[in-house]
């Protein structure tokens, strides 16, 4: 298997030498021994989070140098396209003791903001053997992994207590890392930096530009969006689908699948239903498509958040299935009506927050989803009133990124370390 990611997994390679402690020459000349504040986003999630921070943190602190770090390839390829202002981004080392080591004597740096929970224990032990404080910004732990931590509290309240503040995104997040055994001096309530992202920022000239590459007419509608999908959710979206095309022949589907590689079996399942799918990936190499298609797969990284600004309704998957659900923060934030399957206990506060206001409708099953869907693009003021929503929400619920930072600077005035 190691020899076959070798092979064909692009940037794998490079991924392995990373995270054992082998950084290219010139990431290295340029991060080494800088004190530089160091932000670790694990993936996607994680990145999105983090983009605002680095994006504010460049603008406060033009001098500071700073690195991200990411696990995944995915990540990789998705800090670079939406992260600006880090001086680096590489892979985080293998959490063992010598790569651990390794990599935090080359970089040095002053400080280590965790985003979101990434809880590494001999990266953590390490960084505080040689004294350098730890943060967690944008903290969120699921009630899932609180009840698995909460079996270990005995090891995780030692592994934490090295972590200087923990800034967490809602009550519930701090409740649940007080109870795997943070110390609740050192827990804050700072709120999601998710509603500071620039995502909701898209012009229409932007629109029009992502409607003529998917090969949708100006003005089509509606376009359903189904995001961050997982196997089995993709036939209720087909079905719902189908029912809305019924009530409007010129509707069209995207589906963004939260594996890309999944996209050919996707487009099969559409087949067999009688919707006819194609690859953004595939319009985008140039390829001609000859025959009428009903969407498009899209199976490319970093454009969902932006290609939600197209949407007239919008399900956000993992929800449908039992994952959990995804980031529903991304539609909002452009004034988009949301569907959501029963599955949500990922985005608990979030999820509450929007659903009380109406922004966001939960369907406890395939049926209910599929009538929902119907219903609400079936009727305008129900519509309007889920947008407006959305966008009012999202504006009240800024300016996390901002007291996240103030916890940082305080932390660093603390410690005179803060250039």
């Amino acid at each position: 298997m190691l020899v076959y990611r070798l092979v064909r997994e692009e940037g794998f390679f490079q991924r392995i030498k990373q995270s054992i402690g082998w950084l290219p020459e010139d990431l290295k000349h340029k991060i080494s021994d800088r004190n530089a504040i160091w932000i670790h986003a694990a993936s996607v999630g994680e990145i999105v989070a983090a983009s605002p921070i680095v994006r504010e943190m460049r603008q406060e602190h033009p001098d500071e140098i700073i690195i991200v770090s990411v696990v995944t390839a995915t990540g990789f390829r998705m800090a670079h396209q939406i992260i600006d202002g880090a001086d680096g981004i590489l892979y985080f080392p293998l959490d063992l003791p010598y790569f651990t080591n390794r990599i935090l004597s080359i970089i040095n740096p002053k400080v280590i903001v965790l985003v979101e929970t990434e809880i590494w224990p001999n990266f953590l032990r390490i960084a505080e053997s040689k004294e350098i404080p730890v943060m967690m910004m944008n903290g969120r732990i699921s009630n899932r992994s609180a009840s698995r931590y909460r079996l270990i509290t005995f090891f995780t309240r030692h592994v934490l207590s090295s972590i200087r503040i923990f800034c967490m995104q809602s009550r519930i997040d701090a409740q649940y890392i007080i109870s795997i055994g943070a110390d609740p001096n050192k827990v804050i309530v700072t709120g999601n930096t998710k509603y500071d992202q620039t995502y909701g920022k898209v012009t229409e000239e932007e629109k029009c530009r992502l409607l003529k590459e998917l090969g949708f007419a100006a003005g089509t509608y509606p376009i359903m969006i189904a995001g961050s999908t997982h196997k089995g959710e993709n036939v209720p979206v087909y079905k719902a689908f189908a029912k809305v095309k019924g009530k409007f022949p010129q509707a069209r589907l995207i589906i963004a699948p939260r594996y890309t590689y999944q996209a050919d079996l996707i487009i099969n399942e559409g087949t067999t239903l009688g919707i006819t799918m194609v690859k953004r990936s595939d319009m985008a190499a140039g390829k001609t498509v000859t025959e009428p298609y009903d969407g498009v797969i899209l199976d490319t990284i970093g454009e969902l958040g932006r290609v939600y600004s197209i949407g007239d309704l919008i399900f956000v998957g993992g929800s449908l299935a039992r994952i959990g659900g995804h980031n529903i923060l991304e539609p909002a934030a452009h004034g988009k009506p949301i569907v959501v399957g029963p599955n949500m206990f990922n985005f608990v506060e979030i999820f509450e927050l929007l659903s009380s206001r109406g922004a966001c409708v939960m369907v406890r099953n395939e049926d209910e989803f599929i009538q929902t869907c119907l219903d609400i693009l079936l009727d305008p003021e129900r519509a309007a009133h889920m947008r407006a929503s959305c966008l009012e929400i999202v504006h009240e619920n800024q300016g996390a990124t901002k007291r996240n930072l103030d916890e940082l600077k305080r932390l660093l005035d603390t410690l005179q370390l803060w250039r």
